[in-house]
């Protein structure tokens, strides 16, 4: 069978495999080497890396494209915006990764870039905000608000613009949404985050279409890696491929976990509000007494860690406005919850009790 006839749960295991000859191992080589003999495929370290390819091979064929892996996800974030030509207008939902916003602010500030904040789920002002852009800058669900977009009808939009799209898709992964089926250019990932899933390893990643239009992006972005030196440690490549073979049953049981939480946290008497957007194992809660008070119900679970990152095998809890890079627009007593994988009814009385408290 061809990778192309497995389903995903069995895609995650089998992708990034070497050859199967006899005496090959099992899992793909972990290669720590700076250098190179001449005259081969690669001859420096800031180049290429076995490592690497095996990685995005698996990640690549995951979301339909071609990967390049990259130091961290802000990394990726950077390279990404560096296709926006000096000057440029970059179309962002007003709810993103506070990363981006944050660099996008910067490179405002210093008149290398123009940004302009829409609500994503009101395709009017995206088209209007469109108009002469060089990029639109999505995430489905937004971070943390959890607005749903569609992918598809704003990036046709931004085609028509003659705008690049470029897709955060850390939150749904490609198995729940495969961006570059949508119409997207250049699907981003926090590697960090569900890819390899335990809270181990600092890693970003691009995903390009496999057409001559996506090459041509990919060179370029590789171009970025390369020159900037934001180029990954084999060992977290080493230790993001063995985290992505889990990657089906991690979110096949989180995704339960949220979904049994989300229906118990609507109507709640500890919660003023539920957001939940159907899919994936993120839950944003607003809680009675503002800031004061989220704090107090994320340092009073036991089970649920109170931490600043999501997609780890542990459950994480967090008032996002604490960071003050976050918009003004995320309330105060906002708490972000990445459901993990433990037993839902122990996470459930822990969280309960602390709402309670």
């Amino acid at each position: 069978m061809s990778h192309e006839q497995l389903s995903p749960a069995s895609r995650v295991v089998a992708l990034g495999r070497q050859p199967r000859v006899p005496g090959a191992g099992v899992n793909a080589p972990l290669e720590f080497s700076s250098t190179y003999i001449a005259d081969g495929p690669v001859n420096y370290a800031r180049v290429g890396n076995p490592t690497w390819t095996a990685f995005e091979e698996a990640l690549g064929a995951l979301e339909g494209g071609d990967a390049l892996v990259f130091a961290s996800g802000m990394a990726a974030v950077s390279a990404a915006i560096s296709l926006v030509p000096h000057g440029g207008a970059v179309v962002v939902p007003h709810h993103a990764y506070n990363g981006t916003t944050a660099l996008l602010d910067q490179l405002a500030g210093t008149g290398a870039a123009q940004v302009r904040r829409v609500d994503p789920t009101d395709q009017a002002a995206v088209r209007t905000a469109l108009d002469g852009a060089a990029m639109l800058w999505l995430e489905s669900p937004t971070n943390p608000m959890l607005e749903v977009s569609d992918v598809r009808a704003l990036s046709a939009m931004a085609r028509e613009a003659g705008a690049i799209t470029v897709c955060d898709n850390t939150f749904a992964t490609p198995l729940v949404q495969r961006p570059l089926e949508d119409g997207v250019d250049v699907v981003l990932h926090s590697v960090t985050k569900y890819l390899s899933g335990h809270s181990d390893v600092i890693l970003g990643a691009l995903v390009t279409a496999a057409t001559e239009a996506g090459d041509g992006l990919r060179a370029r972005l590789s171009t970025a890696r390369t020159l900037g030196g934001a180029i990954a440690g084999p060992m977290e490549t080493w230790l993001a491929l063995r985290g992505l073979r889990t990657l089906h049953v991690r979110l096949e049981r989180a995704t339960a976990n949220a979904r049994e939480l989300a229906g118990r946290l609507d109507g709640h008497p500890g919660v003023e509000t539920a957001r939940y957007p159907g899919f994936g194992a993120i839950i944003a809660i607003e809680v009675p007494g503002g800031a004061d008070g989220a704090e107090r119900v994320a340092a009073a679970t036991d089970l649920w860690m109170h931490a600043t990152s999501l997609g780890g095998v542990e459950s994480q809890i967090e008032r996002r406005r604490r960071h003050p890079a976050e918009p003004q627009t995320v309330p105060e007593n906002l708490l972000r919850l990445s459901v993990g994988i433990e037993d839902v009814e122990d996470l459930w009385h822990d969280l309960d009790r602390a709402l309670r408290a």
